[in-house]
């Protein structure tokens, strides 16, 4: 059987390590292609390193909480490479009412984030008549309708931001965020669902979870950056990757069996038995409509948020402040250019030269399509004034980089999960196809690596 997997972000290079280890354990065989558009893999995986620095070009790490990740480290052999978060990656905050507030609890009840009415909803929202019924519903109007309006502004929202770069008032409640839509589909509310699971995992003798990223995980990376994962994958692949071969065409095979794949570079032309696509949404749309002109359509209705990262590099004595945290989200009313900052040198260790820090920036999302697209020194003069504002940074910068995603996070909005179960539908009319990468089924890394094992699952069982 020959495979071909269209894309070697880390969907694809998971989706074919997957495959080979799962076509080993069966003593099935099986040719595999990695066909990747560009001269590298790793997708929007790509880690800067200049002067001492290691920046992040798009995200910058997974939590452990699913051992999804964590096993696949530990099969291809950088176990040993893991860089937990530092204890300074616990303390999280939001810029709300042109002040920066610490997110805890405690906060939320005594503290200014909120005002004393907006305190009052949030604390209500245990009496909150349940909505049920399967019918979509946004981000924004879940908040405003179980929260708040202010919780959706300095809280929520903010968060969406933070996560998908998104705009709240388009984005699908139950395909972005599918445990907060669960809780109040089974328990009635989100404070019940907590006293539900708190309930549930006492009975079950379940101990205490979080950590410095937050509830359910460690933020964790690797030493050096998140590129090794990538270049490890790529390492222990052993079937053919071909860089520089973007897909143009597939179409149905002649016997209406497999497929024809039409590829640049040395690739060219060929045949396979299973074509698996992990390209963005959009890039499948145009090479897929061979196969089936549904596909496109569907396809076609996934946008991608832009987004621009800025990473600074400052002499920590002259910053002025402290970095003892992981960062802030900006709060959707508060007129910034710019979605939030990692304090990157202080969530991991060996960030930044001794006596240095480093700062990332993020601007645009679904929000705003217009900062992203600034010339460079606008740009940077932009996001740094914001970030001087916000933080009281009067310093310069002795270095500053910029990474520019024009298309870069899929927005699940509202009737995604629609598209995703009409996708299934050409799957099981078209054998032989399947779709994979964070277009689908959740955007983080873990989710990426999840669904490739799901994907490889279900090409074994073609046979």
């Amino acid at each position: 059987m020959r495979v071909t997997v269209a894309g070697a972000g880390i969907s694809g290079l998971a989706l074919c390590h997957a495959l080979q280890e799962k076509f080993a354990e069966s003593g099935k065989q099986a040719e595999i292609i990695l066909c990747e558009a560009e001269d590298r893999v790793g997708g929007k995986i790509r880690t800067h390193r200049e002067g001492g620095y290691i920046m992040e070009w798009g995200p910058n790490g997974f939590l452990n909480n699913k051992p999804d990740t964590l096993e696949l480290c530990r099969k291809v052999g950088i176990a040993d490479k893991l860089l937990p978060s530092n204890e300074a990656a616990r303390k999280r905050f939001i810029y709300a009412g042109g002040s920066l507030h610490e997110i805890k609890p405690a906060e939320f009840v005594f503290g200014s984030i909120l005002s004393w009415p907006a305190k009052f909803r949030l604390l209500g929202e245990y009496f909150v008549p349940q909505r049920t019924g399967t019918s979509d519903e946004t981000l924004a109007d879940f908040t405003r309708r179980r929260l708040g309006p202010m919780a959706l502004e300095r809280l929520i929202g903010p968060m969406a931001s933070g996560v998908f770069g998104g705009d709240p008032e388009k984005m699908s409640l139950k395909a972005c965020f599918p445990t907060i839509y669960n809780l109040e589909q089974t328990y009635g509310g989100l404070f019940k669902g907590m006293l539900g699971k708190k309930r549930e995992k006492k009975k079950e003798g379940g101990g205490k979870a979080g950590g410095p990223a937050g509830p359910g995980g460690v933020l964790t990376s690797f030493r050096g950056g998140l590129d090794v994962m990538t270049d490890a994958l790529r390492a222990d692949f052993k079937g053919t990757v071909v860089l520089g071969a973007a897909v143009r065409k597939v179409e149905k095979g002649s016997d209406g069996k497999g497929f024809i794949v039409h590829a640049d570079g040395q690739q060219g032309t060929f045949e396979t038995d299973v074509f698996i696509t992990a390209a963005p949404a959009y890039a499948a749309s145009g090479f897929l409509s061979g196969v089936d002109t549904s596909i496109s359509a569907v396809l076609d209705e996934i946008s991608y948020v832009p987004m621009a990262v800025v990473s600074f590099g400052f002499d920590k004595p002259t910053l002025g402040r402290d970095l003892n945290g992981f960062g802030f989200l900006v709060g959707l009313k508060e007129g910034s250019r710019i979605l939030g900052a990692l304090w990157d040198s202080s969530v991991f260790t060996g960030r930044a030269p001794e006596g240095k820090c480093s700062i990332r920036c993020m601007a645009g999302g679904g929000r705003d399509f217009v900062t992203p697209h600034l010339p460079d020194a606008g740009l940077t003069e932009t996001v740094y004034s914001e970030l001087g504002k916000i933080m009281g940074i009067k310093s310069s910068p002795e270095v500053v980089k910029i990474f520019r995603h024009d298309k870069a996070i899929p927005m699940y909005s509202v009737g995604h999960t629609g598209r995703v179960a009409r996708l299934d539908s050409i799957e099981a009319k078209c054998p032989g196809l399947f779709f994979a990468g964070n277009a689908l089924r959740g955007v983080g890394l873990n989710d990426c690596v999840r669904d490739a094992y799901s994907v490889a699952d279900k090409v074994l069982r073609l046979g």
